[in-house]
């Protein structure tokens, strides 16, 4: 098993992290300002991942992300609709600018329980079916077993279907990998998910799911940022951070944005390094800039 710590020289310092989340935390009023909050708008990935979803129902939130700047020419588009990968083509047919990117869960997600070949090759599908980011969770049942190895390999072996797939249509597709960090519990547990993700070709590391008890945390996002930065030193890869599940306010937002920024620096705050998965967000920040309740989404 590898020691991941010892090799990127990391150990989360737990004190020195909540006296870092404590002055973020008090700073956060400031940091709800207009600037800040469109800035976490053009960072979000649109989420809609219900049991009940519908290609009626995808079609009606790609529509109204179509007509978004109509009502709303001061602000970014979100960087992406997430849906589940069936869904991909409705997305990749209907948007009306491909800056929108189509992002999927994929590889059995939310549990990542099932053989690694119905997981490539759900996969393949989504990008063949017109998928520009794949969103995939760690396998838990190695991981937590002790079996990096075997965790590393499903993500490596992913990482090389998708490009595989993209290539074969002139493109490239973004990995993100979900660790679940509500589930690996301790900051030592997220550090090693993390620098085993990015080291099996992660472009970006993503919290949670937002289908377990403890979804993202300031402290998981914060560890994760650490691990950035030392890989980034390390290897001079830049890999981005997605905190999901759990976040609904301008608040929620501001407090990731900072972490990032206290952490890894301006050059981390766009869509290329950050993102935000969201469901309820949107209309919570344009409330809280347009001052007055909105429910455009």
């Amino acid at each position: 098993m590898t020691d991941y710590l010892s090799k990127y020289g990391y150990m989360p310092d737990g004190e020195a992290i909540d006296h870092s989340l404590a002055l973020i935390a008090s700073n956060l009023d400031n940091m709800m300002n207009e600037r800040v909050l469109k800035e976490c708008f053009g960072c979000m990935d649109l989420t809609t991942l219900k049991t009940n979803d519908t290609a009626a129902s995808v079609e009606k939130l790609v529509r109204k992300v179509n007509d978004f700047k109509g009502s709303y020419p001061e602000y970014p588009l979100p960087a992406s609709v997430c849906v589940f990968p069936n869904f991909a083509s409705v997305v990749k047919n209907l948007r009306n600018n491909p800056e929108v990117h189509v992002t999927v869960v994929s590889a059995c997600f939310p549990s990542s329980q099932s053989f690694p070949e119905v997981k490539l090759l759900e996969c393949r599908m989504a990008v063949e079916a017109g998928a520009d980011e794949i969103d995939i969770v760690l396998a838990l049942n190695s991981f937590l077993a002790g079996d990096y190895a075997r965790a590393s390999e499903e993500i490596a072996a992913v990482r090389r279907t998708v490009d595989e797939a993209a290539a074969a249509q002139g493109r490239k597709v973004l990995l993100k990998v979900i660790l679940e960090t509500g589930l690996l519990i301790t900051p030592e547990n997220i550090a090693n998910a993390a620098f085993l993700a990015m080291e099996s070709g992660a472009d970006f590391i993503k919290t949670s799911t937002g289908k377990v008890e403890v979804n993202a945390t300031p402290m998981a996002a914060y560890v994760m940022c650490e691990c950035i930065a030392c890989y980034r030193k390390s290897t001079g890869r830049m890999v981005g951070i997605k905190p999901a599940g759990g976040m609904s306010t301008g608040k929620d937002a501001a407090c990731y944005y900072s972490i990032v920024a206290s952490v890894l620096g301006r050059e981390w705050l766009n869509k290329r390094y950050f993102r935000l998965g969201v469901s309820r967000m949107a209309n919570n920040i344009l409330s809280v800039v347009e001052q007055k309740t909105v429910a455009f989404f």
